[in-house]
């Protein structure tokens, strides 16, 4: 198998063709680090990746080749590599969160999912690129440039996780780490044509995640198959007695459910409020197309109404910036990270603070902050924050009184389809309309997943579907979301990434940014 078919294959196939002795993980990551070589730097790079790792990948690997030919009991996913947002800390790794605040910055210890990725033995690749701070819906608020989508290279690639999402789509990984407050894996993935999974609040640990908003965070997996991602999140879930908010529940049976291969008998429920107006024709033509297959398939499908999810956005800027608020008041110029001087005036703690917030923090990070300071001062409190909360309380009862009636609700996951470059970078009302459908997941703790829906008739580009599941049943995403998947790639011919004909126009046939003999491992990219 050349290297070209081996990056195609999805993370399962990878593993099982290493406990086979078919192929070594040492030729599998090479594989990768020269794909991203090839495909991530220079003007018109996917820029993915804001640090490659490619001496610590290679070694993993090596250890894990050695072990498995000892006859060494290893992981399902050993020698798997893997691609961290850099939002998650890494002992060894530049962690910068996208801002020129923590530009450089070394973490002295691992997330927990971290740690969790190193004890399965998988190969890190890399940090991938961010909305800075996860604060957008795009990546193009990164200290460090934006990512571009392998379908169209002048395309928003999603966010605030666009570069764990565009790694994995533009083949330069088969599994990344991703965190969703508001949609930020989910939005991503539907708009490069990748699975994303915002497990339960609390299933899996947030101890090494930059919290952006503490109630709403949570890290999850991007793949490119509903059972990678159910693979990645046994690895990574479970309970953890580092985060206070971690749930006791083992993480187990959901490859299982991947595998179960029906939906006999379910019944999905459409929210009526997350299609129809608003949304591109094309995504709701391919939506719709997802209900009758899974009817066909044997499911029932009935509409549900959550009449408050129409205040979710609303209530979301209330209370996301308002814990994001709070939570970015340690970067003061005093403790880590960034110190910028005054340029003149006295030398005192606030006018340094002051002058390195100004210097470190971008736009959108200093409109958040503005914002949620605002909603927590005196006289607003109970008026913005307090209210916000009770909308919260309102969807979360929402979501009670659906699951009451059906096992799984799905709808589009964003209104439209990958927005050009720029288009709404000034108009941030507009950017914060793509996490509409995502949103209330986030307000309630339940789990959502996307996967790819097909390609929009008026730009051939991608679709995604979004399911979601009562708090703590992750698996009904899992089971539902492997159906339909295999019913689509059945209608489309093959995984959605296979139709698309940029991916091969605009990227394979780039001029490599790097050349290297094919014995020296690729040189590190440091965040520039």
């Amino acid at each position: 198998m050349s290297a070209h078919e081996l990056i195609r294959t999805s993370a399962a196939e990878m593993a099982a063709k290493l406990a086979a002795g078919k192929i070594t993980s040492v030729e599998l990551v090479q594989a990768h680090l020269d794909r991203i070589a090839a495909v991530d730097g220079g003007e018109r790079g996917i820029n993915a990746f804001l640090h490659v790792n490619a001496e610590e990948a290679l070694a993993v690997a090596a250890d894990v080749d050695a072990r498995r030919a000892a006859g060494e009991e290893l992981h399902e996913l050993a020698g798997v590599p893997i691609a961290v947002k850099d939002l998650i800390v890494t002992k060894g790794q530049p962690t910068t969160a996208g801002s020129k605040i923590l530009e450089g910055w070394m973490s002295p210890y691992d997330a927990t999912v971290v740690k969790k990725l190193r004890a399965a033995r998988m190969p890190i690749l890399g940090k991938t690129n961010l909305d800075e701070f996860a604060m957008g819906s795009s990546t193009e608020h990164s200290a460090y440039g934006p990512t571009r989508n392998p379908w169209d290279l002048d395309r928003i690639p999603g966010g605030s996780g666009g570069g764990s999402a565009a790694a994995v789509a533009a083949f330069e990984a088969p599994l990344a780490l991703g965190t969703d407050t508001g949609g930020s894996i989910r939005q991503p993935g539907a708009v490069t044509g990748t699975v994303g999974v915002k497990p339960t609040y609390g299933a899996v640990s947030r101890y090494g995640a930059i919290a952006m908003a503490s109630s709403l965070d949570q890290i999850g997996p991007v793949s490119r198959t509903v059972l990678d991602s159910a693979l990645l999140q046994e690895v990574i879930g479970g309970h953890d007695p580092q985060d206070s908010t971690s749930l006791t529940d083992p993480s187990t049976g959901l490859a299982d459910a991947a595998r179960l291969g029906s939906v006999n008998g379910m019944k999905i429920g459409i929210i009526k409020e997350l299609h129809g107006e608003g949304y591109q024709a094309g995504v709701e033509t391919r939506f719709n197309e997802s209900l009758e297959l899974l009817r066909g398939a044997g499911a029932e499908i009935v509409e549900v109404s959550c009449p408050n999810f129409g205040y979710a956005l609303g209530a979301y800027y209330l209370i996301m910036p308002s814990e994001a608020s709070s939570n970015l008041a340690k970067f003061d110029g005093v403790r880590f990270g960034m110190r910028t001087l005054p340029a003149e005036g006295p030398l005192t703690i606030e006018r340094v603070m002051g002058a390195t917030r100004a210097a470190g923090f971008g736009d959108e990070v200093k409109r958040r902050i503005i914002l949620g300071t605002y909603a927590l001062s005196a006289g607003y409190y109970d008026a913005y924050y307090g209210s916000a909360q009770k909308v919260r309380t309102l969807i979360q009862r929402d979501f009670a009184a659906a699951f009451d009636q059906v096992d799984v609700l799905i709808s589009p996951t964003a209104p439209t389809t990958a927005f050009k470059l720029g288009e709404k970078l000034n108009d941030p009302l507009a950017m914060y309309l793509n996490d509409v459908a995502t949103i209330p997941a986030n307000m309630a703790g339940v789990p959502g997943l996307t996967l790819p829906g097909g390609l929009a008739d008026e730009d051939g580009l991608p679709v995604g579907i979004q399911l979601l599941a009562p708090a703590r049943e992750d698996a009904r995403l899992y089971r539902v979301g492997a159906v339909l998947e295999s019913l689509l790639e059945a209608q489309w011919g093959g995984p959605i990434l296979d139709q698309a004909p940029s991916l091969v126009e605009l990227v394979e046939t780039r001029e490599p940014v790097e050349t290297r003999e094919s014995d020296e491992p690729v040189a590190a990219k440091e965040a520039n």
